[in-house]
């Protein structure tokens, strides 16, 4: 399958030009060959994916997280040029989607968090850099915040934690995944809010949630940015007739 005819597919499947202010320079990052027959997914783009690419023979690697950042890298020097150099090296190219892939309506992190915990009445809020980022809804009935936990630990093989209230009845909730901070902090209590659910608590915010009375659900930030990556994944496979693997590399956090 050739390069550009997967890159054109993602680039319009995630509308990535729908998002010019994302410090994210999505799409194509590297290019490194014209012929794809083996992809990998990841979330980050780090020097153990590009080695489990290698490793698995890939040509095509895709991430949430990439190497090109606004104007950065300016230098290609040491983890820069390891990292590009074994990719130029072995003719393995590079694709980052930052966030479209977050607010993607269907098989983007949020809505498929959403997903979970069957959300409806569903509507965007929350802007960040031109785009509302944010999924916000009313569960199917009010439960306990240990409910909303269950859910998304046997889901996301994950280990979530608790902050702010933990008692209260929860009817409305609000999705940010990753590290949506205190700007989605802030977003989902002036929307009225019951449950943030994010990938990444900080410590500024904890005050803000002690004092606001809301309850935040931190589900790590690699793991709360999974969902979209493996969606996308499945989406190439259905598309292309090309090998795909998920390779899972959790940071812990």
């Amino acid at each position: 399958m050739q390069l550009k005819e997967i890159t054109g597919y993602l680039d319009e499947l995630l509308k990535v030009a729908a998002i010019p202010n994302d410090a994210s320079n999505n799409g194509l990052q590297v290019e490194a060959g014209e012929v794809i027959q083996k992809a990998v997914f990841g979330v980050d783009a780090c020097r153990a994916l590009f080695e489990a690419a290698l490793s698995k023979n890939a040509d095509f690697v895709f991430v949430h997280h990439g190497l090109s950042w606004r104007s950065e890298p300016r230098r290609f020097t040491g983890i820069t040029a390891s990292r590009l150099g074994l990719l130029f090296n072995h003719g393995i190219s590079l694709y980052a989607a930052h966030l479209p892939l977050d607010a993607h309506p269907s098989i983007g992190h949020n809505a498929l968090l959403a997903d979970m915990i069957k959300l409806r009445q569903r509507y965007n809020f929350a802007d960040y850099n031109g785009c509302d980022i944010a999924f916000g809804g009313v569960l199917p009935q009010a439960c306990l915040v240990n409910q909303l936990v269950e859910k998304f630990e046997v889901e996301l093989g994950c280990k979530a934690k608790v902050f702010g209230n933990r008692d209260k009845k929860l009817e409305k909730a609000g999705i940010i995944s990753g590290g949506g901070g205190m700007d989605g902090l802030v977003a989902c209590i002036e929307e009225g809010i019951d449950c943030y659910i994010t990938g990444e608590m900080s410590h500024m915010m904890y005050h803000v949630v002690k004092e606001s009375g809301i309850t935040v659900i931190e589900l790590g930030h690699y793991h709360s940015e999974t969902p979209g990556v493996k969606a996308v994944m499945n989406e190439i496979e259905r598309k292309f007739a090309i090998d795909c693997e998920f390779i899972d590399i959790p940071t812990g956090l």
